[in-house]
Parts: structure tokens; sequence; C-alpha cells
């Protein structure tokens, strides 16, 4: 049996997912006009039972939290906390001086979710560029990562711990810095002794010559350092092992979503990437279309079958 990329079109950018008790899984994405004449969809919720075929089910916000006047809402993370569903996200524009991460929550996957509003912004926390957030429980307490491309002073990725709910930060001054400022939309995986840094480098968004690609380094602690197969620390530009790259067909493959293992203990992710023959939507944004990589492990580090977005595979995920 065998499966074929891109598993979900015209696009779904930034994509979180999450796996129900029932075995049901939901994927989440960034603010997108498709072009079908039904507006920009506000975080739009897909489902699959087989993490291949995807059914769209509704947008996760019926109208725009309203903390922020400007900007779109990117790149959520949906977590179950405390028996609700938890979805931190960005709220954003290009260029933004003051973006921020905030919070909505819900009784079930598809919604409808309601705005707790934000977190912090980037000056409360100090951090250029707050964006891409994501949700970690180790040991019992609650985390959040954060952080996107900045060259600035306190560039880079932070991760802080959440109150017990899940719902705040209780002490921002107590972030700590993970990866540099030239890493963003970070993934932290558990495996064995070791986390697993996955995070983004490059361009997501200049169409067929996006540049976006994935690398990865490990620790034996939840806030590293974080160290590449050569030894290079993250906290430092230009560090992490290649994980994911284009080729010839897809360009800028990225911003992955968490791992999941099936039935055959092998580990898939969701990521995004860019058809460089079908490149942009008639608005004129990135077509940056869903697809599903199998992770393979060798001696203690990820890889991805031919290290490039695969069109199909001769295997496919058994949940």
């Amino acid at each position: 049996m065998r499966f074929q990329n891109p598993v979900f079109e015209p696009v779904f950018a930034d994509p979180t997912v999450l796996r129900t008790d029932e075995g049901v899984f939901y994927a989440y994405a960034t603010q997108d006009d498709w072009g079908d004449g039904q507006g920009s969809r506000l975080v739009p919720v897909i489902k699959s039972v087989d993490f291949i075929h995807w059914e769209y089910v509704g947008n996760a916000f019926q109208h725009k939290p309203d903390w922020k006047t400007k900007g779109g809402i990117w790149a959520p993370d949906i977590v179950k906390v405390g028996g609700r569903y938890h979805l931190y996200y960005s709220f954003s524009t290009w260029g933004d001086p003051n973006p921020g991460i905030g919070l909505a929550v819900a009784d079930h996957p598809a919604g409808p979710f309601e705005d707790k509003g934000k977190l912090f912004l980037s000056d409360e926390i100090n951090v250029p560029n707050s964006i891409d957030p994501y949700y970690l429980e180790d040991n019992g307490k609650k985390f959040l990562f954060w952080g996107s491309y900045n060259n600035g002073e306190n560039q880079g990725t932070y991760g802080v711990q959440l109150s017990d709910d899940g719902t705040f930060v209780p002490d921002p001054a107590r972030k700590i810095k993970v990866a540099a400022g030239d890493f963003e939309a970070v993934v932290i995986h558990k495996k064995g002794q070791y986390y697993y840094f996955i995070g983004s480098k490059g361009s997501c968004c200049d169409g067929e010559n996006s540049s976006y690609h994935l690398r990865v380094g490990r620790s034996k602690n939840l806030f590293g350092p974080y160290m590449d197969e050569m030894g290079n620390d993250l906290r430092e530009r230009g560090a992490g092992t290649l994980l994911l790259k284009g080729d010839s067909r897809f360009a800028g493959p990225g911003h992955n979503s968490r791992l999941f293992q099936d039935k055959n203990k092998t580990d898939w992710m969701l990521y995004h990437a860019i058809l460089k023959s079908n490149p942009r939507l008639k608005s004129g944004a990135n077509r940056r279309v869903l697809m599903l990589g199998k992770v393979l492990w060798k001696n203690g580090w990820p890889y991805l079958e031919t290290g490039t977005p695969i069109t199909e595979s001769s295997s496919k995920p058994r949940f």
C-alpha cells in the first residue's frame, strides 16, 4: 500500500496535528485565502483517520482575536490540556515589530475555539519576533517554546514554564534560550535519552525559490544545550544537522508537525512544501501544500527517506 504527496491541497501551511482518544487526527494551519471565494480561513481545520486522506471541517476561529489591531493568525499549535483543547497561536504581520502569542480553547477539536487573549507580546517577553509557539509537557510540568528569525541581541528560540493549567506565563524572566535566531518553528521530540530539536531555516515564502529546510540537534536536557552531529551548539548561528531540503520538484519543505508513531513503531510527521510547477495561489500567496514524511532513525539521529520530499512512498502509516 502506498500514499502520494501532497496529502492535502491547495494550501495548508505550518501544520500542527493531534490525535484524539478515538484515533481521529485533527490538523490546523496558518490563516490563508484558498482562492475559492470563501475568503481568508481563520486557522483551517482538517481531519483524518489514516493520516493520509484529509477532510476540511471548518475554521478554528469564527472571528479574529482583537488583542492586536493588525495581523494574521499564523503557525498554531494544538494540544489537549486538562480535558480541553488548547490552540496556541501567533498573531503577526510580515515585518511586525511586535508580534505576539495567544491562546484559544475548545471542548472539541473541531471547535468552536474561544479566544483567551494574549500570552505575551514580543516587547513584553523581550524576545524579538515572538511567534511559532510549541507546547510540551515534561516531568509533570508544562512549557512553551517559541521564536523566529531575527538578528537582534535577544534573538532566538526560547522556552519558559507555563502555569499549571497552561494558560499563562507566571515568570517570563525565567525564559531560557535554546537556539539561535536563524531557526524558527521549533518542534521538540523526546526519544530514548534524548530530546530532539527540529527547526526550520531559510525562506519560507519565495514561491519556487523558497529555501526553507529542516535541521536538527539533540540534548539529554530539555533546555539544552542542543548540539548537531558535528558538535555545534544550536545557540550559535549556522548550526544544525540537515534533515530535509527541497529538490527539483518541491521548494521550501519545512515547519513540521509533531511526530506520531504508528502500529509498526514507525514515526511520521506532516510538513508543508511548495510545488515548483504550481507555486502560488491566485492571490499571489505561496501555495504551501501539506506533505507527509516518514521519519527513520540511525545511530541516534532522525532522517527522512531520501532527505527530500517524496511524491510517492512504498509504505504508508498504519494507525
